[in-house]
């Protein structure tokens, strides 16, 4: 298989390219560098230390009988992405090449308008690249449970609903509502319906992916620091497992959003990778779109809290307090919430890391790097607000 990885610098990105590559494929890779660039404007940085793309590459490139390329480029803008697509006619597109924080994109105007061009204008570019110079590739999109919000009813793993409306005595086939919590997340939501339109128009073969928040430092093929994806801790960029891990180590207590009621389907690093290689060799079929919720286990942010305080009493010898600040987000603190998923198991999905475990081994592997952490610790506690 030959896949091109848009996002091949970011948190996803550089592991599943890792993992292409380590598995006998053909990997070209695409980044502008662009969240190097944001998370270094919040004052931040990677707690896992890591190369620059190019280094990374080369350390890649030592241990593959394939070798990937890198190459540097803004897919909104220019022709760069058309060209690699027609020249290399590839298998498969993976699309991870968006802003991806949901803080990020309300800290103000400026950042919502960056979010929404960015991501909206990429997905586009992208359609018609594939459409127009190589319409037999394989589109695999990454978007986030945060599409569906927390609805009272359970969250299929479809893109349509049979639903009666307004008291019909019939049903009738709609789009799976939805109700995105940021600016981030409904630029998603966008691409989901253009998605959705291109498949309909044109028949284009695509892999939706709603996954939840994501959690690890490393993969089984990140074997040396310098082939280290990047880790982020911060109020911006940091998803909620990472920040309590970071947390812990520097010793401080753990950040709770009011009561901890708000519940996610969450999923290892490991597992991630281990699902999208599996969606990348059994593709859809032809002209088909296929809706893929991707999650492994269901907690509350309360039960992620109880989980890493007993992880870092056993690793760290560390007994960690709570600190309960108001919610900035605007959700619901208690809900009902009962995703399904189905599709990675019917194809041999294998759960590799439950999160009770892979906490621990996250704790060992950011202790080394306490010191850098703790340059950065005023950035960890969350400053942008939704209200």
């Amino acid at each position: 298989m030959k896949a091109i990885i848009l996002g091949a610098d970011g948190y996803l990105g550089w592991p599943l390219s890792l993992a292409l590559a380590q598995r006998g494929h053909e990997v070209i890779c695409i980044d502008n560098l662009a969240t190097r660039r944001c998370v270094k404007e919040v004052g931040s940085t990677s707690g896992m230390p890591i190369e620059s793309m190019e280094n990374r590459v080369a350390s890649l490139n030592k241990r593959v009988r394939k070798k990937a390329r890198f190459i540097k480029a803004d897919i909104t803008k220019g022709s760069t992405l058309r060209d690699v697509i027609r020249r290399e006619k590839p298998d498969a597109v993976v699309h991870f090449a968006e802003q991806r924080s949901a803080p990020y994109s309300m800290i103000n105007e400026k950042h919502a308008v960056y979010t929404m061009e960015n991501n909206t204008i990429g997905t586009l570019k992208l359609i018609y690249a594939v459409k127009e110079t190589s319409p037999g590739t394989h589109i695999l999109k990454m978007g986030t449970m945060g599409e569906f919000g927390t609805p009272d009813f359970d969250i299929p793993e479809s893109a349509f609903v049979n639903a009666k409306i307004m008291g019909e005595d019939k049903y009738s086939k709609i789009l799976t509502p939805k109700w995105a919590g940021s600016w981030y997340h409904w630029t998603k939501v966008h691409d989901t319906h253009n998605m959705l339109y291109a498949n309909s128009l044109w028949g284009c073969t695509i892999t939706d992916v709603m996954q939840g928040p994501v959690y690890g430092t490393r993969t089984k093929e990140i074997t040396s620091s310098g082939l280290n994806t990047r880790f982020d801790f911060d109020g911006v960029w940091g998803t909620v497992v990472n920040k309590f891990c970071a947390q812990a180590v520097l010793g401080m207590p753990l950040i709770r959003f009011g009561k901890g009621g708000q519940v996610r389907g969450f999923i290892s690093l490991q597992d991630s990778i281990n699902a999208l290689v599996l969606l990348l060799e059994k593709p859809p079929g032809k002209g088909e779109y296929r809706h893929v919720n991707q999650f492994m286990e269901l907690f509350s942010t309360l039960e992620l809290e109880k989980e890493v305080k007993r992880a870092a009493a056993r690793v760290l010898g560390k007994e960690l307090e709570t600190m309960q600040i108001e919610d900035p987000r605007v959700e619901k603190e208690s809900h009902y919430y009962n995703p399904k998923k189905e599709i990675l198991e019917k194809l041999g999905f294998k759960l590799a890391w439950k999160l009770k475990d892979n906490i621990p081994e996250m704790l060992r592997d950011l202790e080394p790097n306490k010191n850098l952490l703790s340059r950065y610790k005023a950035v960890i506690r969350p400053t942008v607000k939704w209200k």
